[in-house]
């Protein structure tokens, strides 16, 4: 049996390629499901091609470069339902593209699609078949439903051309025109010409010469479908890569332009209840130091999105409207400056498991992925809304013991993706496979993620905490000076031998709670009074190293102890991290610069959460590593 295509369904004509087709009328059929699903997949696999050009023209609301891949990954949430199988009920199929758009949704511009779908969806509601005036109609309510998503719409933005798209579109049904092509194609150039208008409406695009990025792939998404409507299924048999576009006057130079800089993260979150009431909730959100708020859903399920400084307090806000999963917090500098150092051929990326100087942090550009930690039912996002000084008075006082879990590869594949838009390559130094899945979540992203095969690199740093952060802050040195992902991946390998991890643990109570120390342990480290000190083991595992007796002037004994096992003609450096107990801390480090004065490098900070819930506070831990100068640069490739 022949299966129609969009153009057959919405015209009622035969099979493609039969003469006068452009001239057929729109039957009272409409369109079915099985048009609307390859229409949307002809959409979204422009998007997806084009989703390098929407990052490099991204100045609003920040110059962050990652609104194509925001889209990308909102809409390939939708790609996966709607190439999962042949939906022939037009209403059932955009109900769930339009749920899953806003489980999947990713940034300002991802959010607002997805509530232009769930727009769309509830005005078709269960009809089997739409008309061409009823998908006029729909795309109208898709852009109430947009506009109304956000707590303050901007002109000249993807709003404006959803809008104007959908007012042209509705103005051609309305005036009698049932021709599908016809009325759809009006449609789109109108949404073009409003797409150009997007740089008189908003300053800071006129000032970069680039028009709205989120405008762009809006307009991709149209343009994709009118390829479809005009040509059938044999648009989907090639990739639409390097289909010519619209010459929309962009400009490469986003660096330096922008708005709403004053906020740090750009923070995402899942409330679910029955109902959430979405009103008091953005009033909840606008009451926090917040901006860039979108809030899209249903009754029951709401996709929150907002620029803040505080992740966590926008999370306990929502908390208080239902569930609240899928969290999520991007550093928008850090991702400012990898789109402002496009050139760099390799970006770095740890977990939250590795510990690292915030100075240093910024000064390599590294991007963390956080872990997640759970105390109960509470969950957080590792050092974003918990921080370190916060996770360990959680521990202090709560009852439970901390739970930590890998986080998912869907949060690797959206920062590889994102990185990979301005960077050839991308380095992982992960948390050591031996004591954590992260890793495996990370090879899962980047064997399987758009365009990362190949070009992201997974490296077990056999290791955790301090030492693992050693080891990134070398890799990050070593892409600063120029080395290839290769290169750098070598150097890693080669430097882990080179690296310890020494930590002295003051109680074991966490450890037995946290089932990293046998129960047995506990009693006999307090009759004896030894305090063991756990180390890295070639494995990747940690065990224990040896024991200090006593507690008396313990961080100066840690420093000889830790000052003996270095090679007095060797050059080190070295991060001194605590466990709450920064006077420790900070005598520790003393020690350890008198007693080696061939350590040339040493930074003080409160430990994570990776190795504090197992260690407890109290504890000290310790990453010593060689240093091992970059040489002439024989590492580029």
């Amino acid at each position: 049996m022949h299966e129609m295509t969009f153009a057959d369904a919405a015209l009622d004509v035969p099979p493609i390629g039969r003469a006068d087709v452009g001239r057929r009328r729109c039957s009272a059929h409409g369109v079915s499901g099985y048009a609307l699903r390859r229409a949307l997949i002809a959409g979204i696999q422009r998007v997806i091609a084009r989703r390098d050009e929407i990052n490099r023209i991204n100045v609003f609301p920040v110059p962050d470069g990652d609104t194509g891949t925001n889209l990308a990954f909102t809409l390939g949430s939708v790609l996966q339902v709607v190439t999962a199988g042949r939906q022939g009920h037009a209403g059932d199929l955009l109900k769930r593209a339009a749920s899953e758009a806003i489980d999947g949704a990713r940034g300002n511009s991802g959010a607002i699609v997805a509530q232009f779908l769930q727009g769309v969806s509830e005005y078709v509601g269960n009809a089997r078949r739409v008309s061409g005036e009823a998908l006029a109609n729909a795309a109208a309510a898709g852009s109430r439903a947009a506009r109304e998503a956000m707590a303050e719409p901007r002109e000249g933005t993807i709003l404006s051309v959803i809008q104007a798209f959908a007012g042209e579109w509705t103005r051609q049904a309305e005036s009698g025109v049932r021709d599908l092509r016809i009325a759809f194609g009006a449609a789109l150039e109108r949404a073009r010409a409003a797409l150009r208008a997007t740089p008189d409406q908003l300053p800071v695009l006129k000032e970069a010469g680039v028009v709205d990025a989120g405008a762009l792939g809006f307009v991709d998404l149209l343009e994709g479908i009118d390829e479809y409507i005009h040509q059938g299924r044999s648009v989907l048999e090639r990739t639409l890569a390097g289909a010519a576009t619209l010459d929309r006057g962009v400009d490469a130079a986003t660096a330096g332009h922008g708005a709403d800089e004053c906020h740090r993260w750009c923070t995402e979150c899942m409330v679910s209840g029955d109902p959430v009431d979405r009103l008091a909730l953005k009033a909840a959100i606008l009451a926090l130091s917040s901006s860039s708020v979108v809030i899209a859903g249903t009754r029951e399920k709401v996709r929150v999105h907002a620029h803040v400084d505080d992740p966590e307090l926008l999370f306990e806000a929502c908390r208080g409207f239902g569930r609240v999963s899928s969290e999520k917090a991007d550093d928008m500098h850090a991702q400012v400056e990898s789109a402002h150092q496009s050139r760099r051929r390799v970006a770095v990326v740890v977990d939250s498991g590795a510990d690292i100087p915030a100075d240093e942090l910024e000064r390599l550009n590294i991007h963390v992925v956080p872990v997640r930690v759970s105390f109960g039912s509470r969950d957080y996002l590792d050092k974003i809304s918990l921080s370190p000084a916060e996770f360990f008075r959680e521990l202090r006082e709560s009852p439970l013991h901390p739970r930590t879990s890998q986080p998912p590869p869907g949060d690797f594949r959206r920062l590889f993706e994102f990185l990979l838009s301005h960077h050839p390559q991308v380095v992982y130094v992960g948390l050591a496979r031996a004591l954590s899945g992260t890793l495996q979540s990370a090879e899962s992203a980047a064997a399987r993620g758009s365009g990362t095969a190949g070009r992201a690199h997974v490296i077990d740093s056999m290791s955790g905490a301090a030492a693992q952060g050693l080891l990134a802050i070398d890799a990050g040195e070593a892409a600063l000076a120029g080395w290839s992902a290769e290169s750098i991946e070598a150097r890693v390998r080669e430097m882990v031998p080179r690296t310890r991890l020494l930590a002295v643990v003051r109680d074991l109570t966490y450890g037995v709670r946290g089932g990293r120390a046998p129960r047995l342990a506990l009693p006999l480290s307090r009759w004896l009074r030894a305090l063991p000190i756990i180390v890295n083991k070639p494995s990747g595992r940690l065990g224990v190293g040896g024991v200090m007796w006593g507690r008396r002037e313990l961080p100066g004994r840690f420093a000889r102890k830790i000052a003996k096992g270095l090679d007095p003609t060797r050059r080190y450096r070295a991060i001194v991290c605590h466990c709450d107990v920064e006077s420790d801390g900070q005598r520790l480090l003393s020690e350890l610069r008198r007693l080696a004065p061939n350590l040339e490098q040493a930074w003080l900070m409160q430990a994570g959460s990776g190795i504090g819930a197992h260690a407890g506070p109290g504890s000290l831990v310790v990453g010593v590593q060689e240093i091992v100068p970059l040489g002439d640069g024989s590492g580029r490739a």
